[in-house]
């Protein structure tokens, strides 16, 4: 059987006497869309640090694309084809979405930001990040400063600016965070045209969206990991409905 793309082995991180990761196993496929669910504080947040490199880890090991990458700083680890979007959108917002999308094909291929003046011209750095902006949505919108897109397109903005780095695992934390009805079904919509294209680690609150997208899904409460399976399996889980759906047993 092939290897994960992601496997995360008995991971544990502790904040003094708080176990934030306890112990937490999961693996991502390649091409698949995983998404991890639980109740505040269950520890999503912590581990999606934890994967991309800003918090170390006490204990346990992560391997990416066949690279034990768990003492592995961020940089090499986006090198090897990991990128993130976060909770709070991170935007250049006195930039245009072009230009946000253009800095992150500049800094993926290496180049110094110290000729950004120079490079908008670049049809090397504009023309990709025009071919992405498409790909999410927002061509016409590739003029707009960032700070004066809508919520649900700073999003797609963020997303795209993650996808012109090419990467082999997109880390999705809380995408749809703050958004409206309709804002959310369009971020449904992007995010079922990526799936296939690439692999997929979605942390979500919208359990909706989360039953909508998932190949597989995996619950965590309290650091562990209860429960991994088909959104199907995890409906019809009872320690699930339990644990995070707040169902009691009948």
């Amino acid at each position: 059987m092939a290897e994960p793309l992601l496997a995360v082995e008995s991971l544990v991180k502790r904040f003094g006497g708080l176990v934030a990761t306890d112990h937490l196993s999961l693996a991502v496929e390649p091409a698949e869309l995983h998404a991890v669910i639980g109740p505040n504080g269950a520890g999503k947040t912590t581990l999606i640090a934890e994967i991309i490199g800003e918090l170390g880890v006490d204990e346990g090991r992560i391997r990416f694309d066949g690279h034990d990458i768990t003492h592995r700083p961020t940089p090499v680890r986006s090198a090897l084809g990991l990128a993130r979007s976060f909770q709070v959108t991170s935007l250049f917002p006195d930039m245009s979405a072009l230009d946000n999308v253009a800095l992150a094909v500049q800094a993926h291929s290496g180049h110094s930001f110290r000729f950004w003046r120079d490079a908008r011209a670049d049809a090397s750095l504009r023309d990709p990040a025009h071919d992405v902006l498409a790909q999410v949505g927002l061509g016409p919108r590739a003029d707009v400063l960032a700070g004066n897109l809508a919520h649900g397109e700073q999003r797609q903005l963020e997303i795209a600016m993650a996808l012109a780095t090419k990467p082999k695992l997109l880390l999705l934390d809380e995408p749809m965070a703050g958004m409206g009805t309709e804002e959310s079904a369009q971020l449904v919509t992007l995010l079922k045209s990526l799936k296939r294209r690439f692999t997929i680690l979605l942390i979500e609150h919208d359990m909706d969206a989360v039953f909508q997208l998932a190949d597989r899904i995996t619950v965590l409460v309290y650091g562990r990991a209860i429960a991994t399976g088909t959104p199907d399996a995890i409906r019809a889980n009872a320690d699930v409905r339990q644990a995070y759906l707040g169902e009691e047993e009948e």
